[in-house]
């Protein structure tokens, strides 16, 4: 590999994908503009902007392993210098770095473990990428949580960010529960039942209602 070959891998890093919006988004956003004080103000404050797919599971699980318990603007960081590694992030590709390659990029131990881990699961085809649309959430998380690296956080963003499901809360998220304290309790902590119970007056929409609890904080969008 030549010296110029990390930038230009860095370059096709930083070039748009291709991406896929939910249908149901204004739907969504006027439902919960009705119903939710708090929301009624924040939506307009971002336009069009909305939940985006990459169109691309092993990329959006590989990045959600990335950003595990890092600020955003740290994963999208790190993923820039892990996808320099590569020309392409497939999982053959990562499968042929070795394990202090991973780590040069700022990937902790643990996770360029899972890294691998999840690119030998992809390579094999010994998870059902073909039969996820059909399948109920909880039914896709059971499947994802069996991979290592994987947890109930990281399959849910999967469910927002891959399959674009539309009800999905992530109790475990720091950012939802830092995003409600905020709007809904004037910055005192909250618990998870407390959350729970703000998020129930979202359904059918939890997921949308979330994405405006993130934004609220960070003017960067998350994306995996």
């Amino acid at each position: 590999m030549t010296a110029a070959a990390p930038k230009d891998a860095a370059a096709a890093a930083s070039l748009p994908s291709p991406v896929i919006t939910p249908d149901y988004w204004k739907d969504a956003c006027r439902a919960l503009s009705r119903s939710d004080r708090i929301l009624r103000r924040l939506i307009p404050r971002y336009g069009d902007a909305r939940l985006e797919s990459r169109g691309d599971p092993f990329i959006t699980l590989a990045r959600s392993i990335v950003g595990q318990q890092i600020s955003v603007k740290a994963a999208a960081s790190v993923w820039e210098r892990f996808a320099c590694l590569v020309e392409t992030v497939t999982p053959p590709a990562i499968l042929r770095l070795e394990v202090a390659t991973l780590r040069s990029a700022g990937l902790s131990l643990r996770k360029s473990e899972y890294l691998l881990d999840l690119s030998r699961h992809f390579d094999s085809t010994g998870i059902a990428v073909g039969h996820w649309d059909a399948m109920e959430d909880e039914a896709v998380i059971a499947e994802l949580v069996t991979i290592r690296g994987i947890g109930r956080w990281t399959a849910e963003m999967f469910l927002m960010f891959h399959l674009l499901r539309p009800n999905v809360l992530p109790l475990d998220d720091i950012g939802l529960l830092k995003g409600i304290s905020t709007n809904y309790f004037s910055g005192e902590p909250v618990s998870r039942s407390e959350a729970r119970e703000v998020g129930a007056a979202w359904a059918p929409w939890r997921s949308v209602a979330t994405w405006y609890m993130w934004r609220s904080l960070d003017p960067m969008a998350i994306t995996y």
